[in-house]
């Protein structure tokens, strides 16, 4: 599978997922700041449609740090329903998320997937190709702060064969990796290491 296969998947892992969800399901606080379910669904899929000239008028309203809010705001009437209908119609990623052959919408998706199955409790395990994936595509990737995180340490899946980085290791599951990696403090307690301090102080910032 390429990318876009996997991020396809990926999407069609999120909907079938989506899909069993109660109405408070989709009103409950996630892992992201501020933004309940149907906040992080929509921010998900606020990209979608955007060209580079949409891009930048969501840029000039909302400034660089606002433009995801923007977004889930545009999107803020939908009701859960209408967003799963968006996702089905989207299930191959298109425009913007399809950048780098699919690789933003995988990153992005696979994420956010578990920012909201984490909150609610609901637990999964990805495809170890897929997470693989992810694990190597995301550790380098500016926009989400990941280079600075991780600086200086050596970061090792205990699940799969994969690692990156020199210094003081922090070791567990390899989505527990991607979590704190893109910046959960709630994964600090299921990882270990004596790089573990250097990386939960940054988390806490």
């Amino acid at each position: 599978m390429n990318d876009m296969d996997m991020a396809e998947a990926e999407r069609k892992d999120l909907a079938a997922f989506l899909a069993i969800l109660t109405p408070q399901q989709w009103q409950a606080t996630t892992l992201c700041d501020r933004w309940r379910v149907k906040d992080v669904v929509a921010h998900m899929l606020s990209y979608e449609e955007l060209d580079t000239w949409g891009l930048a008028k969501r840029f000039a309203k909302g400034r660089l740090l606002r433009a995801n809010q923007v977004g889930v705001d545009e999107l803020a009437t939908k009701t859960p329903e209408q967003l799963l209908d968006f996702l089905h119609a989207h299930l191959r990623p298109r425009g913007l998320t399809a950048g780098f052959g699919g690789m933003i919408a995988l990153v992005d998706g696979t994420i956010h997937h578990q920012d909201i199955r984490r909150s609610l409790g609901m637990p999964r395990t990805i495809p170890p190709e897929r997470l693989h994936r992810v694990l190597t595509a995301a550790h380098t990737n500016p926009r989400l702060g990941l280079p600075w995180r991780i600086r200086g340490l050596r970061l090792q899946a205990t699940d799969l064969d994969w690692s990156t980085g020199n210094g003081p290791t922090v070791a567990g599951a390899g989505e527990a990796l991607l979590m704190a990696m893109a910046g959960r403090p709630a994964v600090i307690g299921e990882l270990n290491g004596p790089g573990l301090p250097t990386l939960a102080a940054r988390l806490e910032r």
